[in-house]
């Protein structure tokens, strides 16, 4: 598949993850909305990989915005701390395991997910411009 084409698909849905993550969040599943979140910012950083003709590997944000150092180094620094931050919430959010006791919707709480809704739709708007500076039609 053209490096575009696969950098729309990933960057579509990734859309659609940040859509999915503020509809959760209105219905008051904050532990939901917060990994929805960092799968948006996630697939929208594979997407902007794969425009460069990047392979787009693991799920971790900061090593994904890692990995674009060479092309955008002083952008990225910027974003680190959100991505540390949305990367917190890549397991715990989903397994009552990673917890002593309870479950995850007992530990996510609204100021989390629209903290993590802003830090995403910032990543996701950032990584729109710059796969339109490469000439991608969105």
């Amino acid at each position: 598949m053209e490096r575009f084409e696969e950098a729309k698909r990933w960057f579509l849905q990734a859309v659609r993850d940040l859509k999915a993550s503020k509809d959760s969040h209105s219905m008051g599943n904050f532990e939901w909305s917060v990994f929805q979140a960092q799968q948006s910012a996630e697939k929208s950083l594979k997407s902007l990989l794969h425009a460069h003709g990047r392979g787009a590997w693991g799920h971790s944000v900061l090593e994904l915005f890692e990995a674009l150092r060479d092309i955008y180094e002083l952008e990225v620094d910027y974003f680190l701390p959100k991505a540390r931050e949305l990367d917190r919430h890549y397991i715990p959010s989903r397994y009552p395991n990673v917890f002593e006791s309870g479950y995850p919707g007992q530990y996510y709480d609204e100021e989390t997910s629209t903290r993590s809704i802003q830090y995403a739709e910032e990543i996701l708007n950032w990584v729109k411009k710059k796969l339109e500076e490469t000439g991608l039609k969105l």
